[in-house]
């Protein structure tokens, strides 16, 4: 009995010291998400302009510009998926790579190869266990994204998709598979086509009935589209990575919250379980004291 008291006093010491790190953690993800939260806010209303103004530009320039072409027989296409670069973060990375699959069978069906591109080492890890092939991938800042990271993201899918059909590394779509913070409780796995680009798309889309600022094109609407659509691109990205983030930090704060609480029960269980074990102990042991004193007593009375 002593060592299977021993042994729950044990359980409960290491429980406790899982439910400090998971605590610390919760604590971690909370404060950062915060300032995810801001970032993601503070982005929006510049992702909101630039679509705007990218509409306007592509609406009245009647210029047919290289990302925007569709090609008529699409052949390959390439998916980034945004995963996080560490896990205890409940079933976060699971469920956009989930999505990223339903994406690719979906475009294969359509008779499209796929190209991955990956962003996190969860996504990374994923497909070489798989032995599956990846393009190339980002890792190191997946709950704090930078807009240099985006923007050189945003300029290898430019590449890619500007090459003419045939040549190596070509593709002739792209889309984002990345999921979107809704609120704490609540992230969505969210799937959009990137190139060739349709402005008019996602929650940084005009309202409905807003008018589309005129412009005048200096030198030309060539240049500037030239100038603005990769800028565009790589902001939609960047805001991908945002909510993202935000999303990572939120799905580990609530799966951490999980986990203690789930420690907390399990030390209730094993002290109740230890003082079960202890109570049975004492009454064994004066058990047999009684049970030695009586012996002792019969002993005695027989040899008087």
């Amino acid at each position: 009995m002593a060592v299977s008291l021993r042994e729950y006093r044990a359980r409960i010491k290491s429980t406790e010291s899982m439910k400090k790190i998971t605590r610390a953690m919760e604590l971690i993800a909370a404060s950062r998400i915060i300032k995810a939260q801001q970032r993601a806010q503070a982005a929006a209303p510049y992702a909101r302009e630039l679509t705007r103004a990218v509409s306007a530009v592509a609406t009245f320039s009647n210029v047919e510009h290289p990302l925007t072409k569709e090609e008529e027989n699409p052949q390959r296409a390439a998916v980034l998926i945004v995963t996080s670069d560490r896990g205890l973060a409940g079933a976060y990375s699971s469920s956009v790579l989930k999505e990223a699959e339903r994406l690719a069978e979906r475009l294969r069906e359509e008779g499209k190869e796929i190209d991955f591109y990956i962003t996190g080492r969860k996504g990374e890890a994923y497909f070489k266990f798989r032995q599956r092939p990846i393009v190339q991938s980002w890792t190191g800042f997946s709950d704090q994204p930078s807009y240099d990271v985006a923007a050189e993201v945003g300029r290898t899918l430019i590449d890619s998709f500007l090459k003419e059909q045939g040549e190596e590394g070509d593709v002739d779509e792209v889309h984002v598979v990345y999921t979107r913070f809704v609120s704490m409780l609540n992230q969505e796995p969210t799937a959009v086509r990137l190139l060739p680009l349709e402005v008019v798309e996602g929650t940084e889309a005009p309202d409905e009935g807003d008018l589309l600022p005129l412009y005048e094109f200096e030198p030309s609407p060539e240049a500037v589209l030239d100038g603005l659509l990769p800028q565009y691109v790589q902001s939609r990205i960047f805001f991908s990575l945002l909510q993202a983030a935000a999303s990572e930090l939120a799905a580990r704060q609530k799966a951490m919250k999980s986990a203690t609480d789930n420690a907390e029960e399990l030390i209730k269980k094993y002290t109740r379980i230890a003082n079960q074990a202890r109570q049975a102990g004492i009454t064994q042991e004066i058990s047999e004291i009684v049970g030695g004193v009586n012996a002792l007593a019969d002993a005695n009375a027989g040899a008087e």
